[in-house]
């Protein structure tokens, strides 16, 4: 199989996805004009559309391969629902998902793309920035299987399945010792493999996981696969444990630390946009004149920073607000231990995912 060249590959810690007067802004627009053909339907009906970049196009991604997405690539994702069944206009989530190979072009374009369909469906949709192995679990929520394929357009390779990247898991001793409640695990005992999620498993785990088990078995002729969880009492939990010794039980996870929520208002009166980190993190400080970022990234069962954007906001700040948090996360990325990739949450005053309400401490 002949291979291409791939160009330069997107790197997480680069604070720039250029938009708005970018050589990408120009390329696509060459490309594909000032009107998207991919949008002429979009939204339309209720259900999961995907489209990928390929060169400056944007090209729809069959269902049948829905849940499997390539590293080298970048996608853009449109999930178009119904709050309730008496509701007389559509709600929409719209993700663009970036691939740990995918190259800056295609990285641009994305984003790029994801503004230009969310203007198309007139600012209504929920904006989310996926990074791989980062994937928020509302994301993760459209797919039965979530899988990371090694390759993409630009490589030509687009066959072999790559193990998730390692830093998502920790190789630990198969001994009791090793079982703290709140992980997943998965035992590798040749011809089976099995995989445990405790009750308190965070969703990116055990979709993780189990993307890492078929990455296993893939290789292997008659290898068996069980799934055993969530609660420690039942028999398949029981089973699994019992590997490391009769009685063994999972060990109390360590209870975590205070979280540190963070406030930030956004302003461009200067003609840059700049943050003031506010005193507490509290509802009522939000106004519809302004953008607000907040950061409960410290959240380890679903680390999020949200954006939310007043009615009245600026359109500099509507447009360029994704760079601007992420451009946050690199500055603090010290605090956030390394986690530039966790979800960017975008969304305007009125429709307001959920999770962002429990995040200043109320009840949702």
């Amino acid at each position: 199989m002949a291979y291409l060249t791939k160009s330069t590959v997107y790197n997480i810690e680069d604070t720039n996805i250029a938009l708005l007067g970018s050589d990408i802004e120009k390329n696509v627009r060459e490309h594909a004009g000032d009107k998207e053909p991919a949008w002429e339907r979009a939204g339309e009906e209720e259900g999961l559309k995907i489209w990928r970049v390929e060169q400056f196009h944007i090209v729809e991604w069959p269902e049948e391969r829905h849940g499997s997405f390539y590293d080298g690539d970048s996608y853009i994702v449109l999930y178009t629902y119904k709050t309730s069944p008496e509701a007389t206009s559509f709600s929409y989530n719209l993700h663009f998902w970036l691939g740990q190979n995918t190259t800056v072009d295609e990285a641009g374009t994305a984003a790029y793309k994801t503004v230009e369909l969310d203007d198309h469906l007139n600012g209504k949709p929920v904006q989310f920035r996926e990074v791989q192995g980062f994937e928020s679990a509302q994301f993760l929520s459209y797919f039965p299987q979530f899988t990371s394929l090694k390759g993409g357009v630009s490589t030509g390779f687009h066959h072999v399945v790559d193990p998730p990247p390692l830093d998502i898991f920790k190789t630990v001793a198969p001994v009791a010792a090793s079982l703290i409640a709140g992980d997943a695990y998965v035992l590798d005992k040749g011809t089976d493999v099995w995989q445990l999620n405790t009750k308190e498993s965070a969703g990116q785990e055990k979709y993780k996981a189990a993307e890492f088990v078929q990455s296993l078995v893939g290789e292997r002729k008659g290898c068996d696969v069980t799934v055993f969880g969530s609660d420690e009492g039942t028999p398949g939990t029981h089973k699994f444990l019992s590997v490391f010794g009769e009685g063994t039980t999972l060990i109390p996870h360590e209870a975590p630390g205070p979280r540190e929520t963070r406030l930030l208002r956004l302003s461009d009166a200067s003609g840059q946009v700049s943050f003031e980190l506010l005193p507490e993190v509290s509802r009522g400080l939000l106004s519809s004149d302004d953008a607000f970022l907040l950061d409960d990234s410290k959240d380890d069962a679903r680390p999020a920073v949200y954006v939310w954007i007043g009615k009245r906001a600026s359109l500099k700040e509507r447009r360029t607000i994704v760079q601007v948090a992420q451009r946050y996360l690199y500055d603090e990325r010290e605090s956030h231990r390394g986690k530039l990739g966790i979800p960017i949450i975008k969304m305007e005053e009125g429709r307001e995912v959920k999770g962002f309400f429990g995040a200043f401490g109320e009840t949702e």
